[in-house]
């Protein structure tokens, strides 16, 4: 049965699984050494050039899986040990350069960085170059490329450069803590840091003196993931793991969506705030337009604030697709409310660190969000739900929105309202494509994924989003 999309995540998996295996059982601190020997033994080949260096690097790994560098408060980092097999990146002459007369790339670089040999065959010097690109668009052969590592063509707000030692680098000004750079990276060497030994001490904790409970908020993107079980079993695996209870955060979504939709009749003008990588953006490279940005919390905060508020006891972990809501829980404005975050990798991690097979276990039901909550997790469902909130609460507004799937969408978007030439009054930001199904965490993406969360949100008990906020008075 297939658990992940690549070689890369199974790999990532292996060693969060070990790491929670022995945090269970408290050998953690005795056995961490031996995790890359477990994962790489003696006689296993390997991709790098022996297999000292894979367990070096497994060592690094076993690091971010056990909380990742203290003192970098990026939720993403890199392994630098693991960042050195792809090419240098930047422009360079390829076969393709025919010894041409012309010499129109050396005319037209300022730095004069160009040169030729004997053959009349350019040549690129790389401490002249300022990657302007000059020489590519006049090359009448095409024969000068811009070689872009993944990660690099990942990253849409090009947060990523490459440093001195060759090894990507993250400018932390510019990250959105997406995650698109891990998933795309082939050699697993962009990682988020996990929180799993922190959920692992709050489920042992609540067991051995239960003055607290852990309640569990699931993303509703979870309909699109473990697809070797059904849901049902999925939600008696979380059981099995200790958590109190499992709530859907698609129930904070119906609280959202009711509140936005008021805002955005009121204001007139709105951007959503559900997606803390797209507000993480418009913080950085549209600060103007903040004022712009609903004031809700997002559903996972909301949802998790509402449970404590109720529950002074309550200890509340959310698992989704999203590394950047790892950084969203780190924010003075939430960090009261949500004490961890995992992500669906962490999750089967977690089942597979306890033996727990949810294949084998019965089905418990989770039904406490509308259609519309549950659609949240694909691109354009938030703009149904807030439509159907200004509905049910008989507000007259006409919502004129822009579903921006993408960051790419999003920058188009918020540049045509910063130059105020914008046909629209309510932008849906969401920095994944797809949506929420699209984010790094999950374990497989796929255009699947967008009717799975449908026939989800179809086989909901509530049907509208005032039901559902009904169950909470």
């Amino acid at each position: 049965m297939k658990k992940f999309d690549t070689k890369v995540q199974y790999l990532k998996y292996k060693v969060l699984r070990e790491v929670a295996r022995h945090a269970w059982n408290d050998t953690l601190i005795e056995k961490v050494l031996d995790i890359p020997k477990t994962i790489v033994p003696g006689k296993t080949s390997t991709m790098r050039c022996c297999v000292y260096k894979e367990r070096a690097i497994l060592a690094e790994r076993v690091k971010m899986a056990m909380g990742g560098d203290k003192e970098n408060k990026n939720v993403i980092q890199v392994i630098d040990i693991a960042c050195d097999e792809c090419p240098a990146a930047g422009y360079e002459v390829t076969d393709s350069c025919r010894g041409c007369l012309a010499h129109r790339c050396e005319d037209v670089c300022k730095r004069g960085a160009i040169s030729f040999d004997h053959n009349h065959v350019a040549h690129i010097d790389k401490s002249k170059c300022v990657e302007c690109g000059m020489c590519a668009k006049v090359c009448p052969f095409s024969a000068i490329i811009n070689r872009k590592r993944p990660c690099q063509l990942a990253c849409k707000v090009k947060a990523i450069s490459i440093n001195e030692d060759n090894a990507a680098s993250i400018d932390d000004s510019k990250c959105i803590q997406c995650g698109a750079c891990v998933y795309q990276c082939p050699f697993g060497a962009i990682t988020d840091r996990s929180y799993i030994l922190d959920v692992i001490d709050l489920i042992k904790k609540s067991n051995h003196n239960q003055k607290y409970k852990v309640y569990v908020l699931v993303a509703p993107s979870i309909s699109s993931q473990f697809s070797y079980a059904k849901l049902g079993q999925v939600i008696t695996g979380l059981k099995e793991l200790g958590f109190f209870t499992v709530i859907e955060a698609a129930l904070g979504a119906d609280m959202v969506a009711m509140k936005e939709s008021k805002e955005l009749a009121e204001k007139g003008f709105l951007t959503s705030s559900c997606c803390p990588a797209f507000v993480q953006f418009v913080k950085q490279q549209f600060p103007k337009l903040l004022e712009y940005v609903s004031h809700n919390l997002s559903p996972m905060a909301m949802l998790a604030k509402y449970i404590k508020d109720n529950d002074s006891n309550a200890k509340v972990v959310f698992i989704g697709p999203c590394t950047a809501k790892k950084a969203e829980a780190q924010l003075d404005s939430v960090k009261d409310y949500v004490d961890a975050v995992l992500t669906f990798e962490e999750l089967q991690a977690m089942f597979d660190s306890k033996d727990i097979d949810i294949t084998t276990l019965g089905e418990d039901v989770l039904d406490n969000a509308s259609y519309f909550g549950r659609i949240f997790a694909r691109s354009g469902g938030l703009t149904d739900a807030v439509k159907q909130a200004l509905s049910e609460q008989n507000i007259d507004f006409n919502v004129n929105p822009v579903v921006c799937d993408g960051i790419e969408q999003c920058k188009i978007a918020l540049l045509k309202k910063s130059k105020n030439v914008l046909d629209a009054n309510f932008i849906e930001g969401m920095a994944c494509i797809g949506g929420c199904i699209g984010g790094a965490g999950c374990l497989t993406h796929g255009e699947k994924s967008k009717t799975d969360v449908d026939k989800y949100g179809h086989e909901a008990y509530e049907k509208t989003i005032g039901d559902a906020i009904s169950l909470l008075k």
